[in-house]
């Protein structure tokens, strides 16, 4: 056998061996080595490459909110705020939204303001006796005065009542003063009633203008009488119905 036969057996041995501890791994073989990606260039110290890729962009749609409150991590609790001197105690109470009802106000009564001093009372009035025509009517159409009818003066003001009387003269007119314990500013508790009448065909009181119920007096105007101070008031005029023959 020559050098060349010996040598393509050996060579043909070995390629034998190899392939024998290749596949029951008795040589350890070296992974593959992949080339490194282009969008991941390899960095190397603080050196840059002139021609690589340029780096990968962020994501074009960022997120929308940035979380309220940053994560707790556990075991880790968050630190008291620094408190100054105007810090309060305790948080601020806030007011109800309704407010409490209050009872209703009452407006106390007063008595009558009167824009004059303190005076005596004098009170003046007309009495008429209806006409057949308006008989039972509130007019005084066609009425005449009556001479002698007596008027009353009543003022409620004391324990016991004050009356004065007053009769009317030819045409119908009466004065009446009120006792001195009466003024000006009990005036509003005094009535004027008519009374009787002494014409027998006309003696039944009506009660136009409040003859019959008593009618309160209106205020006219002050005056003196005697060096004392007086207020004049009036009432009626005042009625009688009269007796027609049928």
């Amino acid at each position: 056998m020559g050098f060349a036969t010996r040598g393509f057996l050996l060579v043909q041995l070995s390629v034998l061996l190899l392939s024998f501890f290749s596949v029951f791994g008795l040589i350890p073989v070296d992974p593959p080595v992949h080339p490194p990606s282009p969008a991941h260039p390899p960095h190397h110290g603080r050196h840059h490459h002139k021609h690589g890729h340029p780096p990968s962009l962020p994501p074009s749609h960022p997120p929308s909110e940035a979380p309220a409150h940053p994560p707790i991590h556990p075991g880790h609790r968050p630190r008291p705020r620094p408190r100054g001197p105007h810090t309060p105690i305790h948080p601020p109470v806030s007011a109800p939204a309704h407010p409490p009802a209050h009872p209703p106000v009452h407006t106390p009564r007063y008595p009558p303001v009167h824009p004059f001093p303190r005076s005596f009372v004098a009170v003046e009035g007309v009495v008429y006796c209806k006409s057949c025509k308006y008989a039972g009517v509130d007019t005084l159409l066609g009425a005449s005065p009556v001479s002698g009818a007596t008027v009353k003066l009543q003022c409620n003001n004391t324990k016991y009542p004050a009356v004065e009387t007053a009769k009317t003269d030819k045409n119908g007119y009466f004065f009446i003063t009120a006792p001195k314990t009466v003024t000006s500013y009990a005036s509003h508790e005094c009535k004027v009633f008519l009374v009787s009448s002494p014409v027998a065909t006309c003696s039944k009181p009506s009660n136009f203008n409040d003859g019959l119920k008593g009618s309160l007096l209106r205020p006219e105007k002050p005056y003196v009488a005697n060096k004392l101070p007086f207020f004049l008031y009036t009432v009626g005029p005042f009625a009688f119905e009269p007796t027609c023959p049928r």
